[in-house]
């Protein structure tokens, strides 16, 4: 009984040992771009060619350093084709100085305190009966939903964005890449 037992340990450790050496080695990828679960958000979003738009409006927002923090945060972080859909010229807009308050409350309404996964989302959104309130950093509120298998993230217009990639952790937080830009009321 003890022999058997012993080899069950063992088996059960080589099998542990390998399941965590693939999970290593499975690493997530956002715009081509290993991201590193070491490195906090903008360490690995300045490497995503998906989200250069976002990074260079963090930057002119002034919010580097504060993503940079020990957090933790939960990202939603729109793509550059998210940006892309806005009207013509509102990137542009926004990214001149005078509108710094503007671009930062939208840009923080796309975090939220903590470090909420897609596991710790579906849950909330289980617990919710079907829909979960997040308050953002900005002081507004998204709304989480599962549709066909997805998690869909609705703002205060009533904007909906898709959970493209999930579970991209990070050192200081975790991002989900959404489809869309959201914005706050």
């Amino acid at each position: 009984m003890k022999n058997r037992f012993n080899r069950m340990a063992t088996v059960a450790l080589a099998v542990s040992l390998s399941l965590g050496s693939f999970a290593a080695l499975a690493q997530v990828t956002v715009g081509g771009a290993p991201m590193y679960a070491t490195k906090d958000i903008i360490d690995n979003a300045v490497n995503s060619k998906d989200h250069t738009t976002l990074v260079a409006a963090v930057k002119a927002a002034g919010l580097v350093e504060t993503l940079k923090g020990p957090g933790p945060f939960t990202v939603f972080a729109p793509t550059n084709a998210a940006f892309a859909a806005l009207p013509a010229g509102t990137v542009d807009t926004l990214l001149k100085p005078e509108n710094k308050t503007m671009l930062t409350g939208i840009l923080t309404y796309h975090v939220v305190p903590g470090k909420i996964d897609a596991a710790a989302l579906t849950k909330m959104i289980m617990d919710g009966k079907g829909s979960a309130t997040l308050k953002t950093v900005a002081g507004g509120n998204l709304t989480a939903k599962s549709s066909g298998g997805k998690v869909m993230i609705t703002d205060e217009k009533g904007g909906s964005a898709t959970v493209t990639i999930a579970d991209v952790y990070q050192s200081n937080g975790v991002i989900h890449v959404v489809d869309k830009v959201l914005l706050p009321k």
